[in-house]
């Protein structure tokens, strides 16, 4: 299960930028899920719950969102529709969304100085 390395790079990140804010609290983690990244969403949810625990992600929600594969043609920059033969102007096309993993926003509860 390659979710829980995922999130412990997750937590280990998280980590470095509250480092930078003592006494900062992490509420929500905000990532993007690429459909053909290879990550499961249910196994990632079960990876964060059980691996948050101890860690400042410990009161943190995990928000996720799922993205599309999008594929385009390399000439014309058309979009191929879901379920389309992948190929336009004869030739392959392009895998341009869909395969990544992106950690997009950290919400940090920040007490007054």
């Amino acid at each position: 299960m390659h979710e829980y390395s995922i999130i412990a790079a997750l937590v280990d990140r998280v980590r470095r930028e509250t480092e930078a804010r003592p006494g900062a609290t992490v509420r929500r983690l905000h990532v993007r899920i690429g459909e053909l990244s290879g990550v499961e969403i249910p196994l990632l949810r079960t990876a964060f719950e059980t691996f948050r625990e101890r860690t400042v992600c410990e009161a943190a929600d995990l928000a996720i969102a799922a993205v599309p594969a999008e594929w385009r043609c390399p000439r014309c920059e058309r979009i191929l529709p879901p379920g389309a033969l992948l190929r336009c102007c004869d030739r392959p096309a392009r895998l341009a969304a869909g395969d990544d993993i992106f950690l997009d926003r950290i919400e940090l509860e920040v007490p007054d100085v």
